[in-house]
């Protein structure tokens, strides 16, 4: 049985916003040492599946510095492994991927030339663990032209996600793209099995047809569901869309219960990653931590609670982190205060500074959290209230005495 799998990677991932500033969402830092789409190549290598296409567009670089040869994930192989696949300018046909279906009917060559029994499309940009073996199987067992990996959602989020009708046989009887009033609440997690020859059929005629998104939960599958056999595979396990920053901090927050969902020590089903070499955390004299992790290379000297540290964040003497995602390399100065915040890599927060200050509010922009982009640096004794997105690559010199909450500070 050969299984192809291609992951979707392009998107620009907006509403993580300054952490997608500079990278792509599937490349956004997770758990302290990992990428996003570290898990889907993972459940790929676990599942027996080493023959992947990875179609990236948006801010790519730090994604393909990652990936490199995939030899993370023991896809650095001669007859098939990864390959990253962007679109590019040619002299007959080409452009931008235009929508999820687009991008894969741009790579249809490619999938074609692999010769493969069954397509995995997958997301690069979600959290989760799946042994895609399994789902293969299902698809084969029920001879579908396409299966789609689904949910149970609460009905509140089913507006978020496109909606499935199955009968008692687990066939699709009807579909709805994030529908404003849901019928149901099985929702589709953007997986899908394919025959490969009528993923071919079913492009090709979108392609011709006006007025289409290119888009699979806009246009593809909703006319499949009446002219294919079209199937949906019940999946309970832990999942989540990391694509908003309070659903990227809560999933972190997750990870900080004593059984967490998401079990990233799991021996059986390890999530691999490319990692630098960094020395042992060092967690000095009269320092605390609390419910957290902490990455290889992180300096404590200060006091860190329920919070994801990633390798070589510094806290001083008396400076405390608390409900908060630091990132590589950050420092958080002496006496500073860090709270319900995101700080992206090399972020450095000034002596006596207060991140997350004052009461802020639930129903805020961000949830009462703080967003600081890569590379800003924070002056000494700022005060940043809640709810506050600051831009990437500041200098201390661009800001007064105060951010207020909700404020904005934009890229100079």
């Amino acid at each position: 049985m050969r299984t192809l799998a291609m992951i979707l990677a392009g998107g620009v991932g907006s509403r993580l916003g300054v952490l997608t500033q500079k990278r792509t969402k599937p490349a956004v830092p997770f758990a302290g040492k990992y990428r996003i789409i570290d898990f889907t190549l993972s459940n790929c290598s676990n599942s027996g599946i080493f023959n992947v296409g990875i179609c990236t567009q948006y801010r790519p670089r730090s994604l393909n510095d990652h990936i490199q040869s995939g030899w993370p994930w023991d896809l650095d192989r001669v007859n098939g492994g990864v390959r990253l696949l962007q679109p590019y300018l040619g002299s007959i046909e080409s452009d931008w991927y235009r929508g999820t279906a687009d991008a894969i009917f741009q790579n249809l060559d490619f999938i074609l030339r692999q010769r493969p029994d069954v397509v995995l499309i997958l997301a690069g940009d979600h959290v989760y663990k799946m042994n895609y073996d399994v789902l293969v199987s299902f698809h084969l067992d029920h001879g579908a032209d396409l299966t789609i990996a689904t949910l149970r959602v609460p009905p509140a989020e089913a507006h978020r996600f496109g909606i499935l009708e199955t009968d008692a046989d687990y066939r699709v009887v009807g579909f709805e793209e994030k529908p404003p009033h849901p019928k149901g609440t099985l929702a589709s997690m953007g997986i899908y099995a394919f025959n490969p020859q009528v993923l071919s059929d079913v492009l090709t005629a979108d392609y011709s047809l006006p007025g289409s998104t290119h888009d699979f939960g806009n246009d593809v599958i909703p006319r499949m569901v009446t002219s294919h056999r079209v199937y949906a595979f019940p999946y309970s396990g832990y999942w989540v869309d990391v694509g908003t920053i309070p659903a990227y901090w809560q999933a972190h927050m997750d990870l900080l219960t004593d059984k967490p969902r998401l079990n990233l020590l799991d021996r059986e089903w390890v999530i691999h990653t490319r990692s630098e070499e960094r020395p042992p955390v060092n967690i000095r004299d009269g320092a605390r931590v609390e419910r957290s992790l902490i990455t290889d290379g992180c300096v404590i000297e200060g006091t860190v609670e329920h919070s994801v540290l990633s390798p070589g964040v510094v806290v001083r003497p008396g400076a405390v982190v608390r409900h908060s995602i630091v990132m590589t390399d950050a420092v958080i100065g002496p006496e500073a205060v860090v709270d319900h915040a995101v700080l992206d890599k090399r972020v450095v927060v000034g002596a006596g500074a207060r991140i997350g200050w004052g009461a802020g509010s639930a129903d805020g922009m961000y949830a009462g959290l703080t967003v600081v982009g890569k590379n800003t640096r924070l002056p000494d004794g700022l005060r940043v209230g809640r709810d506050c997105v600051i831009a990437a690559d500041l200098e201390a010199d661009v800001f007064g005495a105060e951010v207020p909450s909700g404020t904005r500070v934009p890229a100079r």
